[in-house]
């Protein structure tokens, strides 16, 4: 019996009654309306290290720019769009295909996107990178050490797992992989989130993605 989150996506969409439908508008027009450059902010790193807070920060300080954003993050998708997913191995690698998915699409919609959630495996990220091109996603490693999440422990998740309360935890009995060469590296242990957004900010602006400085 196959059950969500530990089976292989369907194939259904190989049928030979489907065909990719050509639009009259693609992601050039669309983002162009909005007067800025589509790209993929993809923030990882463990629980507690600081992702959402920080997310959040950088969308609303771009949004003071006038700039047209979403953020996707992995607690708000489990309540919708993920929420019929394990935290199985195999339930997180749906859950970041599903997640690099819908960001391909608000991609194509123009926006900058604010991907959001601990994403532990490598080759997911290396995947959901692959699915737009070289210059429209930018990984960010938001890192703190595992004893400065634990001591954070704000939603009182690694408590939980160390008692065996919470099985496939990242960073306690599931591994947690950091990327070899993010784009950004943000230390949250060593500066507070507004220094961290800017930190994000200035990027953007260095590769052109804005010019305001909110």
């Amino acid at each position: 019996m196959i059950t969500p989150g530990n089976a292989a996506p369907s194939r259904m969409l190989e049928a030979p009654t489907i065909r990719q439908h050509s639009l009259t508008l693609g992601k050039n027009s669309r983002s162009q309306i909005k007067s800025q450059k589509p790209l993929i902010l993809w923030m990882t790193g463990l629980s507690g290290a600081g992702k959402s807070t920080v997310a959040d920060r950088i969308e609303h300080r771009l949004w003071q720019c006038g700039h047209h954003t979403m953020i996707l993050d992995g607690d708000n998708l489990r309540f919708g769009l993920n929420k019929d997913l394990t935290f199985t191995d195999a339930g997180r690698v749906e859950n970041i295909r599903r997640t690099a998915e819908v960001a391909k699409l608000m991609l194509d919609a123009g926006l900058i996107v604010i991907c959001s959630l601990i994403s532990p495996f490598r080759r997911e990220r290396t995947e959901a990178r692959q699915l737009v091109g070289a210059d429209e996603f930018l990984e960010v490693f938001v890192d703190a050490p595992l004893d400065e999440c634990m001591r954070r422990d704000p939603k009182g998740l690694y408590a939980r797992a160390l008692a065996g309360q919470i099985p496939n935890f990242t960073g306690i009995s599931s591994p947690y992989e950091p990327p070899d060469a993010p784009e950004i590296h943000l230390r949250t242990d060593m500066a507070d989130v507004d220094t961290l957004a800017g930190q994000v900010l200035d990027e953007l602006r260095r590769r052109g993605i804005i010019a305001c400085v909110p």
